[in-house]
């Protein structure tokens, strides 16, 4: 029997090599099953030490530049040390200013994004534009983009997000682009931004079925349909394979007996998907209750997590604010021609009824299609995205 079970095992890491070697692409997927294979990709990185990305250009600010904004922002710090010692390893983003982090050719994609962004995090915009795209394909406040949507910091630890101590953000979803991509943050917050930031790319073949990474925010403040649209009007082929939401509760007792709903390809009244609870959704059960201290589990895994939950403290936190994560990397749900997600907000009353909800839910939606992509509904005003 032990004979068994290792040859079991061993067939089973063979068949992992061998699919990751017929998808390795050149370099576009690597992964622990094919991490040995050399490739002919390029790997390049673009931050304030190279701006570009180009090869041996990283780190040539000269603190004698100090005058020259965005160039030796470190000038000071430097100045006893000279070019080459951290002279510009950050970025300042004036209020009303958007700023371009990248502008890379491709073909090629990105593999990893780390920042630590300061001030109000629902005011800084991310923005993702691939090719030659006039509208972008990601638009969401950082905070939601990296699963903390409620302006304090959370530590996530997932296979696609990670933030880590310092309220460090880190992405690895994969993003192809054939012609080009561009990365810019909107600051419009009243205050400036210092913002350490890197972009980790590979330049390299992209595949011709190769989807575009797309994310978009939304947010209902209060929800008066109990019923939350995650997103609505993607149009095209492809994959949705995620979705955070910062759920902040108005009422008493369980909140998440809503159930996801995933209306594929022309479904009118009744989806294709249909879940049965929000903590089921999310890989939970329960209330995400544990049964012996009776008080929420926080939990991060690899492909799902309640990774934050704020408690009312009686004076100026009033409300109960949840943070959820699910991500479908290995469950993609696969669309044609169109998708619409809705989840419904649900708790208790009296009687063993269900209590149709007011919350407030934000959420960004993470999805990859062929592009041109329908347009984006308009993100929210700065005061319909305050934490309040």
């Amino acid at each position: 029997m032990k004979h068994f079970f290792s040859c079991f095992f061993a067939c089973i890491c063979l068949l992992t090599i061998a699919f990751a070697q017929k998808n390795n692409f050149n370099g576009l997927d690597m992964n622990m099953g094919n991490l040995f294979r050399l490739s002919d990709a390029k790997t390049r990185s673009v931050s304030p030490e190279n701006f570009t990305g180009e090869k041996g250009k990283g780190g040539m600010a000269n603190p004698a530049d100090k005058d020259k904004r965005n160039v030796a922002n470190a000038h000071n710090a430097a100045r006893d040390l000279g070019q080459g010692w951290k002279v510009n390893p950050f970025v300042i983003i004036e209020p009303g200013e958007t700023l371009t982090l990248a502008n890379i050719d491709g073909p090629g994609a990105i593999q990893h994004i780390w920042m630590t962004p300061t001030g109000v995090w629902r005011n800084s915009i991310l923005r993702f534009y691939w090719d030659d795209e006039k509208e972008p394909s990601v638009e969401c406040p950082v905070g939601d983009f990296f699963g903390n949507g409620w302006g304090e910091y959370a530590p996530l630890a997932s296979l696609a997000v990670c933030v880590n101590p310092g309220s460090a953000f880190n992405c690895y979803w994969v993003m192809p682009f054939r012609k080009k991509c561009r990365i810019t943050m909107e600051n419009i917050n009243t205050e400036r931004m210092v913002l350490y930031y890197q972009v980790d790319y590979t330049l390299t073949e992209v595949p011709e079925d190769a989807g575009y990474f797309h994310a978009q925010f939304r947010r209902a403040n209060t929800n008066t349909t109990s019923d939350y649209t995650i997103v609505d009007g993607i149009k095209g082929k492809g994959q949705y394979v995620g979705v955070y939401l910062a759920w902040g509760v108005n009422n008493n007792g369980w909140w998440g007996e809503g159930e996801i709903k995933f209306f594929i390809d022309g479904d009118t009244k009744f989806p294709t998907i249909c879940g049965t609870g929000t903590e089921d959704y999310f890989c939970g059960s329960y209330n995400f209750e544990n049964r012996i201290t009776h008080n929420y589990e926080v939990f991060n895994r690899p492909y799902s997590g309640l990774l934050q939950v704020i408690k009312p403290d009686g004076i100026y936190k009033t409300q109960q604010r949840f943070g959820l994560y699910r991500w479908h990397i290995m469950d993609p749900i696969r669309f044609d021609k169109d998708l619409k997600v809705t989840i419904q907000d649900l708790g208790w009353r009296s009687g063993g009824r269900y209590l149709a909800q007011h919350s407030d839910i934000a959420s960004v939606v993470f999805w990859y299609q062929r592009d041109p992509h329908a347009p984006f509904p308009k993100l929210p005003s700065k005061d319909e995205l305050e934490v309040n």
